[in-house]
């Protein structure tokens, strides 16, 4: 069985590879990635997915995870990401960089990842994370109006899950 340490280490390193199959190879067959920006995705491929979303969109990413705690299937660990964003309006700011040079703008975050592990295996069946949206977007060059557009659509999904009925009640 590997230990929580162990499966995040080879989930940041074949992120930062651009590894689809590694990364699968950290969760259980039937294994869910619920990625923060791309939403839940299931199996090799949905996981696959995931992570060309991330290419798609950025390059040159970092990943290290630390002070994991792990009871019993339950894992939690601190994390800090980035990567340099090539999305066009990261590219705002860049000017004056010669042509060989890193264009984009370097994004930085830290997070919270939720992990479901299995108990025999000590792989992920599900993954889940926390982080500040805004905050990564903002540092894309990313409009205002933009940002709040995104931020309602992601706030309006929250509140339509079941689980948060309760909250949506007053008194």
């Amino acid at each position: 069985m590997v230990t929580i340490e162990q499966v995040l280490a080879r989930f940041a390193a074949a992120v930062e590879a651009d590894d689809a199959a590694a990364l699968a190879a950290c969760f259980t067959p039937d294994g869910v990635y619920d990625d923060y920006f791309f939403g839940p995705h299931e199996g090799p491929e949905g996981i696959a997915r995931v992570l060309a979303g991330f290419y798609q969109g950025g390059r040159a990413f970092r990943w290290t995870f630390h002070d994991a705690v792990a009871v019993g299937t339950r894992g939690y660990a601190r994390y800090r990401f980035s990567y340099t964003s090539t999305a066009p309006e990261a590219q705002a700011g860049c000017e004056g960089q010669a042509a060989h040079e890193t264009q984009g703008a370097r994004v930085c975050f830290d997070g919270i990842a939720c992990l479901e592990l299995d108990a025999g295996s000590g792989l992920i069946r599900h993954y889940s994370e926390v982080f500040d949206r805004g905050m990564a977007l903002a540092q894309q060059n990313f409009a205002p109006e933009r940002i709040a557009k995104i931020g309602r659509r992601y706030g309006d999904a929250l509140k339509a899950r079941a689980e948060w009925a309760a909250h949506l009640r007053e008194g």
